[in-house]
């Protein structure tokens, strides 16, 4: 062989290799949405767990961003839920004082009043003289 065809050779296997490597680099990974982490929550967690371990990155990295926005959507999600959930159940107590406000007021409707104007008189008799006790002497 020659050396001009080894050169070549080597250049050609040296060009070969580089490309190989260059097309065997892992594709970059697009980061993930605030949609994405409030539907993924394992992600959202494995994110904010490793903000919290590198605080120097978690200032910079928009992933770190993007989890902190995706908690507080929600938080505010869920804020809104118990609102409403709390709503409902003080209507539903309400509408349960109603209506035992409403029977008791019926039973009490429904029992005569009493008019102390119009009771049927008792006649009143005076005591009974009292016995005499033995060993006294009525003077």
């Amino acid at each position: 062989m020659s050396r001009a065809y080894a050169k070549t050779l080597y250049l050609s296997l040296l060009c070969v290799a580089a490309i190989g490597a260059a097309g065997c680099k892992q594709p970059r990974v697009p980061p993930a949405t605030v949609s994405d982490l409030m539907q993924d929550r394992v992600t959202l967690d494995g994110i904010v767990m490793k903000c919290n371990n590198n605080q120097r990155m978690a200032h910079n990295d928009a992933d770190c961003e993007t989890a902190r926005v995706a908690i507080e959507r929600l938080a505010s999600r869920n804020e809104a839920e118990e609102t409403a959930k709390r709503q409902e159940e003080f209507e539903r107590k309400r509408e349960e004082l109603r209506i035992a406000q409403d029977k008791a007021q019926a039973a009490k409707a429904s029992t005569g009043k009493m008019d102390a104007y119009h009771l049927p008189l008792v006649p009143v008799e005076p005591p009974a003289s009292p016995a005499p006790i033995v060993g006294q002497t009525n003077q």
